[in-house]
């Protein structure tokens, strides 16, 4: 359990592995603004003891992975798509266990749907549909709590004041949680932590979401062929749970399993004995080539850091 930074194309990623590197991989792709701190050490350690290889990593602009000035990012959002499939070629890994949470769950998608090859099987978590549908979704937008912070944003703090910033970091997260309730000494302790190991939170909080929308056209989502497990809480403000059965009933054969009382979040601790089960198996639809990788055919083949 060890931060690794590797350099590609002149661009840092921050990742880190638990578990036993032969086991079969999950890689964990966190949500805008997020680094790889909101999934939980603890969390990464019970399903890599259930005998999983886990990687976790900050995307851009998050944690000790690169950074922009605010507001102006100097990547897009297919470079945040395609970094974590480096990340999987340093390790050597060819296809993996894919979870993705909320704007990492856009993510993931793009993945299973632009690069399947790499996919074993898909978890979207707290997320909604990416691509458009054939027919009129009509999903509900977000309550009105979390609405109120896209029209009416309350004041930046001062960026060079650490405990102001940790105190926005906490209550930008307040707005967001289920009928279980907000804890605020977890969110306090990961904002720290998040704080601490930031390049610059201004841009980590402002550049996931200035990024134009690069989504190619064409696809859908039963074009989907990995296995897929929907992860959704049934409290979510942002993306309420409709946009989990859109999620399962327009991906093949994929199961939904809705977190009772969560928001749009990781799942909280109350609910780990459900999600890290579901979870563990649903990856249990091992494929015997995993592992192997084809370095010739890679696109995205890593230099060595």
């Amino acid at each position: 359990m060890t931060e690794q930074t590797i350099t590609i194309d002149g661009t840092d990623l921050c990742y880190e592995t638990f578990g036993v590197p032969a086991d079969a991989t999950v890689l964990l792709i966190a949500g805008g603004a997020q680094s790889m701190i909101w999934w939980e050490e603890e969390f990464c350690t019970r399903l890599a003891e259930a005998g999983r290889q886990v990687v976790r990593y900050d995307h851009r602009d998050t944690g000790r992975s690169a950074g922009s000035p605010p507001g102006r990012p100097s990547y897009t959002a297919h470079d945040l798509t395609t970094d974590p499939l480096r990340i999987l070629d340093t390790l050597g890994v060819g296809r993996a266990h894919v979870v993705g949470l909320s704007m990492g769950g856009g993510i993931a998608q793009r993945i299973a749907l632009e690069h399947a090859e790499r996919v074993s099987t898909l978890c979207l978590a707290s997320t909604s549909p990416v691509v458009p549908a054939a027919h009129d979704r009509r999903l509900p937008p977000p309550r009105p709590q979390v609405m109120a912070t896209f029209t009416d944003p309350g004041p930046e703090p001062d960026w060079t004041d650490r405990d102001a910033v940790v105190a926005y970091r906490v209550e930008v997260e307040r707005p967001y949680a289920g009928s279980l309730g907000f804890d605020e000494p977890r969110y306090r302790r990961l904002a720290a932590q998040e704080v601490d190991r930031t390049r610059d939170m201004a841009a980590s909080m402002t550049n996931h979401f200035v990024l134009d929308d690069d989504t190619p056209t064409g696809f859908r989502l039963d074009q989907i062929t990995a296995p897929t497990l929907v992860l959704h809480g049934t409290t979510d403000p942002m993306f309420p749970l409709e946009h989990g059965r859109a999620l399962a009933a327009e991906i093949p054969g994929a199961r939904l399993v809705p977190l009772p009382g969560a928001g749009h979040q990781q799942p909280p601790r109350e609910l780990w004995d459900l999600a890290i089960a579901a979870i563990v198996e649903h990856t249990e639809k091992l494929t015997p080539d995993s592992r192997r990788h084809d370095w010739q055919r890679s696109r995205f083949r890593a230099p060595k850091a």
